[in-house]
């Protein structure tokens, strides 16, 4: 619309001004020089066809950069490595096979076709392991690739499967803990299975875990991944055992957030930087961005814990709340009213405590306030991926693009 009416407005003032000059002047004049206004009008058309030709060529440059630039904002992370996740996926299913049939059933209850999820984590992996793909200076430490078994991508997708058996291990670990009913919009292992059973499934994925990690042959990753495992249990022994002080601290709660679900996808990321000999910058970059991903990803998990429903959730509303559990949206709503503090005290078992806590959080900004918080986080993590060193290479290029818009994505997902 803006380019048509663009070359309306062109055509009229040229046709006004070339009416104007020649009415400006008696027609005999114009008769008498018609060989020097043929030669001027010869020379004026090709000044005007100059004009907007060069006018149109730059408007096509700007549609051209613009279009780019809406194709550059609109890569689909996922889309990107779907093949390469259908495989591993593929693999993860038999990496989690057991002799004993029961056994077996329960370590791949989260694996089989329809509710293995997004793999969110392996994602995030592959992705990186592109947007890292870069030429190494010389200076760096160099990984001895001969010396392992395998290429580098194969070695870093086996980190991504490493992370998906961690994670889903924690998973069912949890939720015995919480005694949860549902995960991912079914019923949880320990629901349809028992609590015995589940523990025994995680353990065993975590065993798994543990044997694909010794492949790798790599001392400095398996003792970043092994530090994610300890981080997971003492994550959860803080949400177990906080003191009064701590359940309303937000220093206390964002170093909790950070070892239940930032440590997986920040040491991994870091350990996918590491397997390619990065040097320690690139590898701290690596770090930071799935650290921030991951405090981003939990703080709107926790918002919408309060805004969602069981049905985009996969969980009942609330959940956290009604175990005693207490997140940023209320942390926040008790800076604005004191009083709060007093329910949190005495803990959230009568219904009536919830009903009384979420209408003070309905009259304060703790909702708005995580958000802000989750989108402080997002930033950090785009700004990591900004920082590594530069490349030319279109498939780099597109994948820290697509770094950056998971950023956007977590923010503003709603289950």
């Amino acid at each position: 619309m803006i380019f048509s009416r663009g070359l309306s407005q062109i055509s009229r003032n040229r046709f006004s001004r070339c009416r104007w000059l020649i009415s400006s002047r008696p027609i005999q004049q114009l008769h008498q020089s018609n060989h020097i206004h043929d030669s001027q009008k010869v020379l004026g058309c090709r000044v005007i066809h100059s004009w907007v030709s060069n006018t149109l060529r730059g408007i096509g440059q700007q549609i051209h950069q613009q279009s780019t630039a809406v194709a550059e904002e609109q890569v689909d992370p996922f889309s990107l490595v779907a093949d390469e996740l259908s495989l591993l996926t593929n693999r993860l299913r038999s990496m989690v096979v057991a002799e004993v049939p029961k056994l077996a059933s329960a370590a791949e209850y989260f694996f089989k076709m329809g509710v293995e999820g997004k793999r969110f984590r392996p994602t995030v992996l592959l992705l990186m392991a592109t947007a890292l793909n870069v030429q190494i200076p010389k200076s760096a430490p160099q990984v001895d690739v001969d010396s392992l078994s395998g290429d580098l991508r194969t070695r870093q997708q086996c980190i991504a499967e490493i992370t998906e058996m961690i994670h889903v291990a924690s998973l069912l670990h949890d939720d015995v803990l919480d005694d949860a009913d549902t995960r991912r919009g079914i019923g949880s292992l320990n629901f349809v299975m028992g609590n015995k059973l589940a523990v025994l499934a995680g353990d065993f994925l975590l065993s798994r875990a543990c044997v694909a990690l010794a492949s790798l042959k790599n001392t400095e990753v398996v003792s970043l991944l092994a530090t994610v495992v300890e981080h997971l249990v003492t994550g959860e022994t803080m949400q177990m055992t906080t003191s009064s002080d701590e359940r309303c601290s937000m220093e206390y709660y964002m170093q909790k957030t950070y070892y239940k679900t930032a440590s997986l996808i920040s040491n991994s990321c870091k350990a996918i930087a590491l397997l390619a000999g990065h040097t320690a910058e690139v590898s701290v970059l690596a770090f930071d961005y799935g650290k921030n991903l991951g405090l981003a990803f939990q703080l709107i998990d926790d918002v919408l814990d309060f805004t969602g429903t069981s049905a985009t959730l996969g969980k009942g509303s609330l959940s956290d709340i009604r175990h005693g559990i207490v997140t940023a949206p209320i942390l926040y709503a008790m800076e604005e009213f004191p009083q709060l503090r007093t329910l949190v005290d005495r803990g959230f078992d009568d219904p009536v405590n919830v009903e009384i806590a979420l209408d003070y959080l309905g009259k304060s900004r703790g909702i708005q306030r995580t958000r802000e918080l989750a989108r402080k986080h997002a930033n950090l993590a785009s700004a990591a991926i900004d920082s590594l060193p530069e490349s030319d290479d279109e498939e780099v290029q597109r994948s820290r693009r697509a770094l950056v818009e998971l950023t956007h994505r977590v923010i503003t997902r709603t289950k």
